[in-house]
């Protein structure tokens, strides 16, 4: 009896050695390395490391198609209006918006946010907004979170552009052009990072007092 449970017990650690030297084994056999590159390309979103950099919307504008950009306006018209003399409603008539300054429909009360942001309505400005409009005016009350594709903005773009303002579109940037201002935005994007602790936030309690807060949106299209 006693040497059967030695036996038993001799067979019982044979096989842990032999399930331990698998397990070292197979460990090496397929061992996993951290992949190069993390994470899966996203339609829109630049690569931060190696990637193509990102073209100026001009370069998109050149080719923009207004019958488009008439489609993906439809996203917008649940807040917007874009015939001459339309109403506003959750946000503001778009009739000749291109070239504007910002907050510029009279009897809308737009957020503090954007009537703190210089400057108008140009294709930069449009491109800028349409991508971002929470980091184009930190604070506003737009709830969209932005069109990725470039293409789409640029053709809605020149679908506004075609509503009452019929500003010349830009031409296409040469390729040293583009490389020229891809070099100073990425450099003026350095800068402001820099001094971005010691600046203010423009939000809806720094901004300019007075006016009334707009109820559902700010001054460009947006998909809701």
């Amino acid at each position: 009896m006693k040497d059967r449970q030695n036996t038993i017990n001799g067979w019982v650690l044979f096989a842990g050695v032999v399930a331990l030297g698998a397990s070292i084994v197979s460990g090496e056999v397929f061992k996993a390395e951290r992949p190069e590159k993390m994470g899966y390309p996203i339609e829109g979103v630049v690569a931060e490391e190696g990637g193509e950099a990102a073209k100026p919307i001009e370069f998109y504008l050149a080719s923009a198609d207004v019958a488009k950009g008439e489609q993906v306006f439809k996203k917008c018209t649940a807040c917007h209006t874009i015939d001459q003399g339309g109403a506003n409603g959750l946000g503001p008539n778009l009739w000749a918006t291109v070239g504007k300054p910002h907050g510029h429909m009279p009897g809308f009360a737009y957020s503090d946010a954007l009537k703190s942001v210089p400057g108008n309505w140009d294709f930069k400005a449009l491109d800028a907004w349409l991508a971002n409009p929470k980091k184009y005016a930190p604070g506003t009350k737009m709830t969209f979170a932005g069109l990725g594709n470039p293409e789409d903005r640029a053709n809605l773009i020149a679908f506004l552009n075609s509503k009452g303002s019929n500003l010349p579109l830009p031409a296409a940037p040469t390729e040293d052009a583009a490389a020229a201002g891809d070099k100073a935005a990425a450099e003026a994007e350095g800068a402001g990072a820099e001094k971005a602790p010691n600046e203010p936030v423009l939000n809806e309690a720094t901004a300019a007092k007075g006016g009334q807060k707009s109820v559902g949106g700010d001054a460009a299209p947006v998909s809701q």
